[in-house]
């Protein structure tokens, strides 16, 4: 049923459902205080704007292109045609993927929870053969939704445990590239506390191992929703240089920070990325290097 509903609306103008998407930000942000209190704290938190007065309209912003993502995924998952890649208007930086894959190594893509990043895996299909980590839904019943409108005829789905890494690996040494979302909090014993925007951030390290077992070249990108339902732009950039005695989790934060400070409207606040996991000692400062 929610497939067959999702399939009726990627019918629809992506306008019209970033429209839709308006109504629905707006009715999160006052309907649930939990979530509105979380997007609140994590954005004054960031340092990104200090501005009090432009504070308070950006959160409410914030909240509108968080419901645009959630109204935006018919289009994407499933859309009118057999891929949605259309609607990517403009990228920016695309010598960097050539090169990088040219070097035979593979090719590992981050990307924080900004824009529209569920579009990413299906215009890179249209390019390449491309390995998306996948993380499975906590509710069960909506992973065969997930996984339907994430899979392609070039796509493949890494899920996140230690098959999903051999998965990833062995992409990388058929020298193709693969996808991570490495600003989801990972699990036990898979990350290390790192500075996020100021706050010590629990953060994902698996990336970094396989950039070293298989020696791939590591980029940034990151997707902007353009106005009016226009579509999207998607745009690459090298991961910043390695600061003497940074770890790699640092690295990758800044470089993160560096992608979000240019689009802060669209990027997921309310996700709870400063939780400590199950089983790790909260990190109560930022760590030294």
């Amino acid at each position: 049923m929610l497939i067959m509903i999702f399939k009726l609306l990627g019918m629809l103008p992506l306008r019209f459902l970033h429209q839709l998407g308006w109504a629905l930000g707006q009715l999160m942000f006052l309907a649930s205080p939990g979530y509105a209190k979380r997007l609140h704290e994590n954005y004054s938190k960031s340092g990104v704007i200090t501005d009090r007065q432009k504070s308070k309209m950006f959160i409410k912003n914030n909240a509108v292109e968080s419901g645009k993502a959630l109204a935006e995924l018919p289009r994407i998952w499933f859309p009118p045609g057999k891929n949605p890649s259309e609607l990517m208007k403009k990228v920016y930086g695309w010598d960097l993927v050539e090169k990088g894959l040219a070097r035979g190594h593979g090719l590992i893509l981050l990307t924080p929870h900004i824009g529209c990043f569920e579009i990413i895996p299906h215009y890179l299909s249209t390019k390449f053969p491309f390995t998306a980590l996948y993380r499975p839904p906590k509710l069960r019943f909506l992973e065969p939704l997930m996984r339907r409108g994430r899979q392609g005829k070039h796509i493949r789905l890494a899920t996140t445990d230690v098959s999903g890494v051999r998965v990833l690996l062995k992409a990388l040494k058929r020298g193709e590239a693969i996808g991570v979302l490495p600003d989801q909090v990972p699990s036990t014993g898979d990350g290390e506390w790192a500075e996020f925007f100021q706050r010590p951030a629990y953060t994902m390290t698996m990336w970094s191992r396989l950039a070293e077992i298989s020696n791939a070249t590591v980029l940034l990108m990151a997707t902007k929703r353009l106005a009016k339902g226009a579509g999207f732009e998607l745009s690459f950039s090298d991961m910043p240089e390695l600061l003497n005695g940074e770890t790699q989790s640092r690295r990758l934060n800044r470089g993160l920070e560096s992608l979000i400070r240019k689009n802060p409207n669209q990027f997921l606040w309310s996700y709870n990325r400063y939780k400590t996991p199950a089983g790790i000692s909260p990190e109560k400062s930022i760590p030294t290097e």
